[in-house]
């Protein structure tokens, strides 16, 4: 870092205000030359502070975005408000990613979670029983809570605003989890601090304090991350990988964290989706070229709770070429010698493609390639006990071939 590069510091500050601020803090405070912040957060400073106030204008990534590049004067320190610990879901991150941390300072308050977990006697330890999650709405859609939901969970939401409460509880609602009780803790920490509780089926507030942290205690169903969800969880017109192969081929693509796939001629997204999961920070391309199969695969995505980290693209082959770059692909549909050249190019040292086929024709691909490139092929076949007459008989499905293969 030179000299005239512009430094940052970074202060998180509490519903409590200036009195809730550490000694260090105050006197960053005090000798700062320039102070951003929410128009809510400035107004938490005492009126003496000489530095200038600058509240931020909408949209507020412009605005820092514009501030972190902004020219850089020899020493200068600019400083800037965020709520509570600003390396939890906070600006601090931001800036950080976006400047380096050897520009910033970062003085945390206690985060908002942490206040909530105290009022509530929740244990945020990894291995408490029961595990406490987070789940963020502040940029993202109530439907990313639906992952984290299943029996004797608890859950802490934060919220986007005084809406997201209901929002939460109609979507509890309707995935069978009514009987989970709410807590909405608003202004924690602050002189308006306020608690309101109920079931998710009783829920009839609107809106509450649009500064509030949702919490969570689930009642329902036991739901598994297993890959091998029942066919009927996906809406479909047919071209659906089945439950058990379906499951067989997500084991066979590794998931892992911070990974992205491509889900190559997607149908219904229901690879893609499964993959998604199975970790926090795996990211999917479903390549599908059909509109109303785009829409569904959307559709199931938002069902499932992944749909912020699913991106649909066009019809292959064309849309690969301008697609990141893969640690997975799965080939189902629209298998051909040219998709199969091209996604093969594409995967880089270390990854794994994963194709079935169905067809003679698309087995002899596969069976092309497993010569020329090695891995492992495997032929599904399953049968399922089915009426037959007054009696009962096997009905096999088609068996599929899978190949598996590192590069």
């Amino acid at each position: 870092m030179t000299d005239t590069q512009r430094r940052f510091v970074v202060v998180g500050i509490g519903a409590d205000g200036w009195a809730g601020l550490g000694t260090r803090a105050q006197n960053t405070l005090r000798d700062a030359a320039v102070i951003y912040g929410s128009a809510r957060q400035l107004a938490l400073l005492p009126q003496e502070l000489g530095a200038q106030a600058r509240a931020w204008t909408s949209p507020m990534s412009a605005h820092l975005t514009q501030v972190l590049d902004g020219d850089a004067g020899t020493g200068e320190v600019i400083h800037l408000l965020a709520s509570g610990d600003p390396m939890f879901h906070g600006l601090g991150a931001t800036v950080v990613h976006t400047v380096g941390a050897e520009r910033v300072t970062v003085l945390p308050a206690p985060s908002s979670i942490s206040l909530a977990a105290a009022k509530l006697g929740w244990d945020l330890s990894a291995t408490a029983q029961p595990r406490v999650d987070v789940a963020s709405l502040v940029t993202g859609e109530p439907d990313a809570v639906i992952p984290l939901l299943t029996d004797g969970a608890r859950v802490l939401v934060l919220s986007r605003d005084g809406t997201s409460p209901a929002q939460i509880a109609e979507l509890l609602c309707a995935g069978g989890f009514g009987e989970s009780t709410l807590t909405v803790l608003g202004d924690l920490g602050g002189p308006d601090e306020s608690t309101v509780t109920a079931r998710a089926a009783d829920w009839d507030l609107a809106r509450t304090a649009d500064l509030n942290i949702t919490a969570i205690a689930c009642v329902g169903p036991a739901r598994s991350r297993a890959p091998g969800l029942p066919d009927e969880e996906f809406a479909h017109d047919g071209q659906l990988t089945k439950q058990t192969v379906r499951a067989v081929t997500v084991a066979a693509l590794a998931p892992a964290e911070g990974q992205l796939l491509w889900d190559v001629g997607a149908g219904s997204g229901s690879i893609g989706i499964e993959w998604l999961r199975q970790t926090r920070t795996g990211r999917v391309v479903c390549f599908e070229a059909d509109p109303a199969r785009t829409e569904r695969i959307l559709a199931n995505a938002r069902a499932h709770g992944v749909a912020d980290r699913l991106v649909p693209a066009g019809a292959i082959p064309a849309a690969l070429a301008d697609a990141p770059a893969p640690d997975r692909i799965f080939v189902g549909g629209g298998l051909d010698v040219q998709v199969l050249d091209r996604c093969w190019a594409a995967i880089a040292g270390g990854g794994r493609l994963v194709a079935n086929a169905v067809t003679l024709q698309t087995e002899q691909l596969l069976v092309a390639a497993h010569a020329d490139y090695g891995g492992t092929l495997t032929r599904l076949a399953i049968e399922r006990a089915g009426v037959l007459g007054t009696m009962t008989a096997w009905r096999p499905a088609l068996p599929v071939v899978q190949w598996v293969v590192d590069r």
